[in-house]
């Protein structure tokens, strides 16, 4: 097969996954979705979404640092049309592999490469060494053979070097899969030192029920994320306005918040500025004077907003130092933002012939 014909085939099995550490990759096999352990982030709740699966929050049953894979737990599980299976026998050097992923937040991405080495030994693990161009994103994705199977998980690169990617062979993952459906229990760790695997309510005081060493996974899984000073600030008020933060969130300091038609992104700067804008759309052709004429006068009425232009997009803003910034306030800001947002795209579409943006996700 063609490498975008692999991903047209494939795609529906194929996810994002998102942290406040960062996005990621996963793929769909059978009812789980199969990722690296980095990706989740030593967190019980990941958000996700994909071509089929709108964006929701999803729990991470089984987390294994050693093999770096983690298994997340699909809520309302699809039969995708074309599913992905783990491939039947190892690759070979010089076969044709594809990997598939999020790289840097551009969904799905696929890149086409040469297996460099079929068994690198990396530590006590053996990964395929490709020259496919994988990055920030890809990790947790699936490599592909060219008959569309699962010969690996696309785990790390060799940082400055030209396209030095590594991925976890398919048998390790069919291994985990085994050892933790065996199981038949959710929310399972395995220990890193004696590779048993433990189910996470036998932990105590994070130490491993079978050999007692410190499991470093067990109490990132036990305290969670949680936003402190300002940043703990702005998800109070946006929790107040009934947003679902772990939903909006899409990084520890930015946050996308559906108001209507339009979409609200916060941003809290090193600087210590909090801005929160709306990209409404693009100024039109014809009817400029006019639309600026009543820019400039709504302007006049508004207090915590402000309309600008920034090369032909059209932005709803608010802006505020995280110093000054307060709960009654923000509030006060952040609502309104939410409520001008969704009306004037309308208004200025309507109106002025202003032109509707697309984004990513309408693609």
């Amino acid at each position: 097969m063609l490498t975008q014909l692999i991903l047209d085939t494939y795609i529906d099995n194929i996810i994002q996954i998102m942290t406040p550490y960062g996005t990621g990759t996963g793929f769909l096999i059978d009812d789980l979705i199969i990722t690296n352990s980095h990706v989740v982030g030593g967190l019980r709740e990941v958000v996700i979404s994909a071509k089929k699966i709108k964006r929701t929050v999803a729990s991470v049953i089984y987390d294994d640092p050693d093999y770096d894979l983690a298994f997340i737990h699909l809520e309302h599980p699809f039969s995708a049309k074309n599913p992905l299976k783990l491939a039947s026998k190892n690759v070979e050097d010089g076969d044709i592999a594809i990997a598939v992923g999020h790289p840097y937040g551009l969904n799905y991405t696929s890149t086409e490469g040469i297996v460099s080495r079929a068994a690198r030994l990396q530590g006590n693990l053996e990964y395929i060494q490709i020259d496919a161009a994988i990055n920030p994103g890809n990790s947790g994705g699936p490599l592909l053979n060219t008959e569309g199977e699962v010969v690996g998980i696309n785990t790390f690169i060799i940082q400055n070097s030209n396209n030095l990617g590594f991925a976890l062979p398919f048998y390790y993952i069919q291994e985990a899969l085994e050892a933790f459906k065996k199981l038949g229990v959710e929310n399972v760790l395995k220990c890193p030192s004696c590779k048993n695997l433990i189910e996470e309510k036998d932990i105590h005081n994070d130490y491993c029920a079978s050999c007692g060493i410190k499991l470093a996974i067990a109490k990132s899984r036990r305290k969670g994320y949680k936003p402190t000073g300002a940043t703990k600030l702005i998800e109070e008020i946006l929790e107040s306005l009934d947003v679902d933060v772990t939903l909006a969130r899409r990084s520890q300091a930015t946050w996308f918040v559906e108001s209507g038609s339009a979409r609200v992104e916060i941003n809290y700067y090193e600087n210590g500025i909090i801005i929160g804008d709306t990209k409404l759309c693009a100024i039109p052709q014809n009817n400029i004077e006019k639309l600026y004429d009543f820019l400039l006068a709504e302007n006049q009425k508004f207090s915590y907003l402000q309309f600008s232009i920034n090369e032909n997009n059209i932005y709803l803003s608010y802006l505020i130092v995280d110093s000054s910034l307060t709960q009654k306030e923000g509030r006060i800001a952040f609502e309104k933002l939410l409520k001008y947002s969704d009306q004037y795209d309308d208004v200025l579409i309507n109106q002025f012939d202003a032109i509707k943006l697309r984004r990513d996700d309408e693609e």
